[in-house]
Parts: structure tokens; sequence; C-alpha cells
């Protein structure tokens, strides 16, 4: 339970950032940034939600669905960082990290889809 409480801890901070960085990008003048990076946090707070939510009755794969969703959190929250630091700070966290955070957000999407169909398919259920 205490993987599913930390996931959980992530998409409430995920979602704390979101409204932040609306804020922000409500009173900026050069906001597109700041307006993604709102965008992906809000909506990957909810979806850490549900994936807290399903992991706590998942018992055949709970490890997998974890690591996935942990790897989620953590990719769009360097992605977001990216974009906000470059908006709000004028640089970059490290060279690359918003395509390698957008990128790894992408990869652990596919991740939840191949547990998706393993678990759809799976003689168990």
């Amino acid at each position: 339970m205490r993987r599913q409480n930390l996931i959980i801890l992530i998409a409430c901070l995920q979602g704390a950032s979101g409204v932040a960085l609306a804020a922000a990008a409500a009173h900026a003048q050069t906001s597109r940034s700041l307006e993604i990076a709102s965008s992906f946090l809000l909506i990957h707070a909810a979806v850490g939600l549900g994936l807290a939510g399903i992991s706590a009755y998942e018992h055949s794969s709970r490890q997998w669905l974890t690591g996935l969703s942990l790897a989620l959190q953590a990719s769009v929250t360097l992605f977001a960082a990216d974009l906000a630091a470059r908006s709000l700070l004028g640089t970059r966290i490290f060279p690359y990290a918003a395509p390698i955070g957008g990128s790894a957000a992408i990869i652990s999407w596919l991740g939840l889809s191949v547990w998706a169909l393993k678990n759809l398919y799976s003689p168990t259920r």
C-alpha cells in the first residue's frame, strides 16, 4: 500500500503544481509553455490517482503497474518542470530534459498499454 500512497502523493503534488502554473500562465506575457506544463501536470495527476486505485486492487502484476505509474509520473514531471524552467527562469533544467521526459512518458504509456493487453488476455481474469 505504500507504493500506492507514493503515487497518490506525487499526483497531488502534480495537481498543485499544475494549478500554480496555470495561475502563473494567466499572468505571464509568454505563457504557452506554462499552459502546456500545467495541462500535462493536471491531466497526469488525475491519471496517477486512477492508476493508484487500480493498483490497489491489482494482485498479479501490481509491481509492474506501480513501476510504470511511477515512471509516467516522473517523466511528465521532468517534461513539465523543464518547460516551466524555460519560461520562468529562462534556462533549462539540463540539455534535452523536455524531450527525454516526453519520450519517457510516451514509453510509459506504451508500457501501460502492454500491461492492459496482458491482463485483458490473462487466463486468470
